[in-house]
């Protein structure tokens, strides 16, 4: 059995840690005085970065040359599923008491309720279909499925904008946060365009270079 890495340990300590913390804040009485929307609301906010997070491993990997970090992208996204099915469990079963007809009702007047649902549902084969077995079964249909996630992330911070009191087009209210992860999201989403990816890989290696030559100098004739 190999042992665990530096960064293995990091990531799975990151993934429990928001969740013991807002136990904790919990039985503490440390939340706001709306402790169940509080929940909801940071429960949403650490599935919009572990997925981010996710999404950032495979450029990164490649442009900055750290193979390890394809190798916790599942994990990552499987973190981000995690705080996603419990934002989902709490806004069904405690924000709307598991009332149906109520969330149907709002639908309709509250669109991040529908794009947070359909996201969940999108989330949900790409968790389930994130074992080897199944990359294995579906071969190359298993890429073309985990692509959704470059659709998952757009929408996800369009739930979370839609979700704050605030005002786009004026720039008003809560919506500083959405907007700062909406462009972290934008830029990882860059990074996969094979042109920027290459141009910044080409870049490394020339720093790389200037650096090696700059350790080792030519010796002057």
């Amino acid at each position: 059995m190999k042992r665990p890495t530096l960064l293995q340990i990091i990531v799975h300590v990151g993934g429990w840690a928001p969740l013991a913390l807002i136990g904790y804040n919990f039985f503490a009485s440390r939340l706001t005085a709306n402790p169940i929307q509080a929940i909801e609301q940071q429960t949403g906010i650490h599935a919009l970065t572990f997925l981010l997070y996710s999404l950032a491993c495979t450029p990164l990997s490649a442009i900055l040359g750290w193979k390890e970090l394809t190798l916790r992208r599942k994990a990552f996204g499987n973190y981000g599923f995690m705080y996603a099915a419990i934002h989902l469990a709490i806004f069904i079963g405690l924000d709307y008491g598991f009332n149906f007809k109520s969330i149907l009702r709002d639908v309709g007047t509250k669109s991040y309720i529908l794009i947070g649902l359909l996201v969940f549902l999108m989330l949900l084969p790409l968790v389930l279909t994130s074992f080897r077995y199944w990359m294995k079964r579906l071969g190359k249909n298993w890429k073309r499925l985990h692509r959704l996630v470059y659709l998952i992330s757009p929408l996800v911070v369009f739930h979370f904008l839609l979700s704050v009191k605030g005002n786009l087009t004026r720039l008003q209210g809560n919506i500083l946060q959405p907007l700062l992860y909406g462009s972290i999201a934008l830029f990882l989403l860059l990074l996969r365009i094979s042109p920027v990816k290459l141009a910044l890989i080409g870049l490394r290696n020339r720093l790389q270079k200037a650096i090696q030559a700059a350790k080792n100098p030519a010796i002057s004739p």
